[in-house]
């Protein structure tokens, strides 16, 4: 049996609301990203299913397919603040692929569990056929649960440095 999901979690000493500000920012999800692809984003932070950003890529940081430097929309499929956020993406390869990214943020004694999650269930074959499926391996969605771990808390130790922060 195949399966074409991947979920990881991690727990985190943080809130939700304090990861879900990293997640819906554009810019937080170049800063997470361990697969090297995300090079810049444009754009507000989202607040709404239908919501987009632009993401800057450079599919040559995985090495498997000649694309160089491209440009995708990244479109919110799911929104629940300090709960859920799930995209697809838009780009230069059209119909657009239909795979889904996501984080689930669940609140706990010791801060957040947060699980992140891709699937590419809904693809077309044509797609499939290509056997470059999953893009991104079960390692990466652990290495960017790393990264933002380390993102949220650098901003919480930030955020303590600041004279009359917290009071």
């Amino acid at each position: 049996m195949t399966t074409d999901r991947f979920e990881v979690t991690r727990q985190m000493a943080a809130s939700p609301s304090t990861i879900f500000e990293v997640l819906r920012s554009p810019q937080g999800h170049v800063a997470i990203d361990s697969s090297g692809m995300l090079q810049s984003a444009e754009g507000d932070l989202v607040s709404a299913v239908g919501d987009q950003f632009l993401v800057h890529m450079d599919r040559e940081a995985l090495g498997d397919l000649p694309m160089g430097r491209y440009d995708v929309t990244v479109i919110i499929t799911r929104y629940e603040p300090d709960a859920l956020l799930e995209w697809t993406i838009s780009g230069t390869i059209q119909p657009p692929i239909r795979h889904l990214y996501g984080y689930r943020l669940t609140p706990d004694e010791s801060g957040t569990l947060v699980t992140s999650y891709y699937d590419w269930s809904q693809i077309d074959d044509k797609y499939r056929e290509t056997g470059i499926f999953p893009v991104i391996p079960e390692a990466g969605l652990r290495a960017t649960l790393g990264i933002l771990a380390r993102t949220v808390a650098q901003g919480a130790r930030q955020r303590s440095q600041v004279p009359g922060a917290g009071e």
